[in-house]
């Protein structure tokens, strides 16, 4: 989210290098955090083995 405001910000003022640099982290930062969520969703998921 600070990425996606840094680059809109930067976007503005005319910043053209730097608002791309931060919407591509924001971007990388994105599609991450999202895998993580539906690995973490999927492993919630799973039953427990009981011996």
């Amino acid at each position: 989210m600070v990425f996606f405001v840094l680059a809109l910000i930067a976007a503005i003022f005319g910043f053209g290098g730097i608002a791309a640099g931060a919407a591509t982290i924001g971007k990388i930062l994105f599609v991450g955090f999202l895998a993580l969520a539906v690995l973490s969703l999927v492993a919630g998921r799973r039953p427990t083995l009981r011996t």
